[in-house]
């Protein structure tokens, strides 16, 4: 889904973008959102990660257990390499933790516009894994070198959930640590109703200091 189309510069985050905001504190949070500002007003960004999620989908797909992905960093430009490189051994391990290739398959996923309050926030999972026995996954990777935080695994996982009927139907959602292999999900006891309250003043917040920075 793409985004609003009011105006060229209306207030609106992508899920990664809305994460990380809510990790900040403080003068940062405005610096970060200033940043995301003028990045849409230049329409610039490039993703360095599109042919390492590729690979990891491929292998998904096909049952071929890594072999992908242990060549992904050959086909890349050379100023990629070292991050390819730094990526591939975390997520060979989580994709050898899903059990045997062929009773995991890759299920299409769709993307989402979520609102938090006044806030567009585009809810945007990497790729959906659906089990032999019917279970169902909504994955986002974190590529970050730091490991993901509270407040950011929280955030994503509740937004995935909340749209879980658009992006994938009956799907859990799963927050993977590309770079330590390791897979969040929602911890038990977290009251969804607190989360979204927080999460509605970080959008209010979000587009008082994206107007201010106007």
């Amino acid at each position: 889904m793409s985004a609003p189309l009011a105006t060229a510069l209306s207030p609106y985050a992508t899920l990664l973008g809305f994460t990380r905001y809510v990790d900040r504190t403080g003068p940062t949070k405005a610096t970060f959102v200033g940043g995301l500002r003028r990045q849409r007003a230049s329409r610039s960004g490039f993703n360095p990660h599109g042919q390492f999620v590729k690979a990891l989908k491929a292998d998904i797909a096909f049952h071929t257990g890594g072999t992908h992905l242990a060549g992904v960093a050959d086909l890349v430009k050379p100023r990629w390499r070292p991050l390819y490189e730094a990526l591939t051994p975390g997520a060979t391990r989580w994709l050898h933790s899903l059990g045997e290739p062929g009773q995991v398959d890759l299920a299409q996923t769709r993307d989402a516009l979520a609102m938090l309050g006044d806030l567009p926030v585009k809810i945007n999972p990497h790729f959906g894994v659906r089990y032999a026995d019917g279970r169902a996954e909504v994955v986002r990777l974190h590529f970050d070198e730091a490991a993901p935080s509270t407040e950011a695994t929280l955030a994503t996982l509740h937004l995935m959930r909340r749209h879980s009927d658009a992006v994938l139907p009956h799907a859990e959602p799963v927050l993977v640590d590309v770079r330590r292999g390791e897979a969040h999900r929602m911890p038990e006891g977290v009251k969804a109703e607190q989360v979204e309250q927080w999460l509605a003043g970080e959008a209010a917040a979000f587009r008082a200091i994206w107007s201010t920075a106007a």
